[in-house]
């Protein structure tokens, strides 16, 4: 508890709590969460999916698998639940800082970012591409931000010139910027081992990485419908080799890339999903895995990726009640709001999609910060106003809490009969700050005030808030540690001023 205490007094702001229990929404009844489960299990065992790799392809035939005429490779049932019943069920993903450690699974809800958007605002009412420094920028709000509890690569760094330069300097830039979990993409399998080699110097000692794995690898091992990604698989096979716990990913796009229909799409995705578990499985059983079942939606007007909509909240909770019922560790998708602004589409479109994902038991809720545009731009002013937005999405997570004082009717009788309100009361002064959540940047100032105040917008708000959270440096990379990556890497990251 002493390190702890420390984290906090040297982070202002940063409270570390449990996360809240998700899945009392249950977006499926019982009798659809059976059929379009057994609707997955039979695409695998019927369709199969294509392009598998030769050796994976050999492991899985000796395992139990058939290999159609054509090539693809089906998966019996008996094969599918083998996986499902060695995978773990907890995934431990611990922080560079320990304390911010994550335990994945069972429906306890975290958030956190994700995605590759190529652009940033440029502050003048337009965009510009993403830079590194966009992304260390980014990242270091994450690790300060009280209700985002891991920094997947927000954005792609377009002033790196080559595929190492981008996968080198992602994996410095979020590692010097943020003490809790994090995640990166790799352009090859060639990169993993020399990205974890960085993480070793980070932790100063060969291996250390290993044992403390504080970085997700995020691969996508499918391309719908219902293809393998032979290049996501050579990645995954690094990263297990690497000891690096795997955030599988597939993102079916419903009316495009998987059948227009929800239960379709989810049946789908469903699916490919385990799929990738299989193979997991198969090169390392019960190796430390999550699968992010992101099913995303097509407006059908123009074939576009429509992130904030309605059915969007709809399948994403619904692929998170899906993998809660399976018992495996899930990530989904929320947050992406069409919106190029954070305006108040924005916020209707992040904040029912968000909550919906959270109140049905997401593990993990990728994307679900600072992203506009249908995830092609990434702000950090966006991303301190969802942080805001997802302490009251959280809080409403928990519930109503039943603790042994909560209906204390001796205190009503007192109250009742004396003072005539609770202020006072020494239970309404221990709970303020347990039963409530305060927003830091939303308004609760009278009207009056309000204008009195010179009537500040929310923007404004959130760029104070942006310049705050980024003023100084983050500090648990030490500087002897940071000398030795730049050393042994071409880090394109400026040096913080002595």
């Amino acid at each position: 508890m002493a390190r702890r205490a420390r984290i906090i007094q040297e982070s202002p702001g940063i409270r570390v709590t449990p996360p809240p229990q998700g899945g009392r929404f249950q977006q499926l009844g019982p009798q659809r969460v059976t059929q379009i489960t057994e609707a997955a299990f039979a695409i695998l065992e019927t369709v199969g999916m294509a392009d598998c790799p030769a050796d994976i392809a050999d492991l899985a035939v000796a395992a139990g698998a058939r290999m159609r005429d054509d090539g693809r490779l089906c998966f019996p049932r008996a094969m599918v639940e083998h996986a499902i019943a060695t995978a773990m069920q907890r995934v431990n993903i611990p922080g560079f800082e320990e304390d911010f450690g994550l335990t994945i699974g069972g429906g306890q809800v975290h958030i956190g970012t994700g995605g590759a958007a190529v652009e940033v605002p440029n502050g003048a009412g337009g965009f510009r591409q993403a830079h590194l420094a966009d992304l260390y920028q980014l990242m270091q709000i994450v690790g300060r931000a009280e209700n985002v509890h891991y920094g997947v690569r927000p954005i792609v760094a377009r002033d790196m010139e080559t595929p190492w330069d981008l996968d080198a300097n992602t994996a410095f830039a979020c590692l010097k910027a943020c003490p809790k979990p994090i995640g990166v993409s790799f352009d090859n399998a060639h990169h993993v081992d020399r990205v974890a080699a960085m993480f070793d110097i980070a932790l100063g000692q060969e291996g250390a990485f290993r044992r403390q794995p504080f970085c997700m690898g995020i691969i996508v091992h499918a391309v719908s419908p219902l293809r393998f990604a032979p290049e996501g698989i050579e990645i995954m096979k690094a990263a297990i080799g690497a000891g690096m716990p795997l955030q599988i990913c597939t993102a079916a796009q419903a009316g495009a890339t998987s059948p227009v229909t929800l239960a379709g799409a989810l049946a789908q995705g469903l699916a490919e999903a385990l799929a990738g578990l299989i193979v997991a499985n198969l090169l390392h059983p019960g190796f430390p895995t999550i699968l992010a079942f992101m099913p995303f939606i097509s407006d059908l007007r123009t074939g576009a990726m429509t992130g904030g909509s309605g059915e969007a909240a709809v399948a994403n909770a619904a692929a998170a009640q899906l993998l809660l019922n399976l018992g495996l560790p899930s990530t989904v998708s929320a947050g992406m709001t069409d919106s190029k602004v954070p305006d108040a589409q924005a916020g209707y479109e992040k904040g029912y999609t968000v909550a919906l994902a959270a109140q049905a038991g997401a593990d993990m809720i990728n994307l679900s910060v600072g992203m506009l545009g249908s995830l092609m731009v990434a702000s950090p002013e966006a991303l301190v106003i969802d942080d805001d937005m997802c302490g009251a999405i959280l809080r409403s997570v928990r519930g109503v809490e039943l603790a042994d004082d909560a209906l204390d009717l001796e205190m009503i009788e007192t109250v009742a009969c004396g003072p005539g309100h609770y202020l006072g009361e020494a239970q309404t002064l221990a709970r303020m700050k347990s039963e409530y959540v305060y927003p830091s940047l939303a308004n609760r100032q009278s009207v009056q005030d309000w204008q009195d105040a010179g009537s500040p917008a929310l923007m404004d708000r959130a760029r104070a808030r942006v310049a705050e959270m980024t003023a100084e440096p983050p500090t648990h990379l030490s500087k002897d540690r940071e000398r030795a990556i730049r050393a042994a890497f071409d880090i394109k990251l400026p040096k913080d001023p002595e």
